[in-house]
C-alpha cells in the first residue's frame, strides 16, 4: 500500500476518499535509558536512547494507521502526518494520520 505526505499521487487518480485513518501509541521513558540520556546530555551529542524510542513509536503508530486503511480496503493513504504530544511527565503519544483512498 502506498503512503504519501502529498494530497495526490503522481500518475494515479483518486476515485474515492474513504476517510480519516489513524494510529497511535503512548510510550514512556525507561529509567535506565533516562539515566544514560542524562549522562549523554552532559557531554552533548545525539541522545540515541530517545531517538530509538521515538523511532519505534513512529513505526508502531504508522503500522496501526495502515491496518485501519487495509480494513477499509484502501489502496493508499494520502496527506500522511505525524504528531507527537506529551501526555504525562515521562510519557508521549505519537500519532500517525492521513486519508485512506481508492485509486483508479
Amino acid at each position: 500500500m502506498i503512503a504519501v505526505t502529498t494530497d495526490t499521487i503522481a500518475g494515479k487518480d483518486i476515485l474515492h476518499s474513504l476517510g480519516l485513518v489513524r494510529g497511535s501509541t503512548v510510550r514512556a521513558k525507561h529509567i535506565g535509558s533516562d539515566i544514560v540520556a542524562s549522562l549523554r546530555n552532559l557531554v552533548g551529542g545525539e541522545v540515541r536512547e530517545y531517538a530509538q524510542l521515538l523511532a519505534g513509536a513512529r513505526e508502531q503508530a504508522f503500522d496501526r494507521m495502515m491496518e485501519q486503511a487495509r480494513a477499509l480496503d484502501a489502496d493508499a493513504v494520502v496527506g500522511l502526518r505525524f504528531e507527537t504530544s506529551q501526555i504525562a511527565q515521562n510519557a508521549s503519544e505519537v500519532l500517525a494520520y492521513g486519508t485512506a483512498v481508492r485509486l483508479g
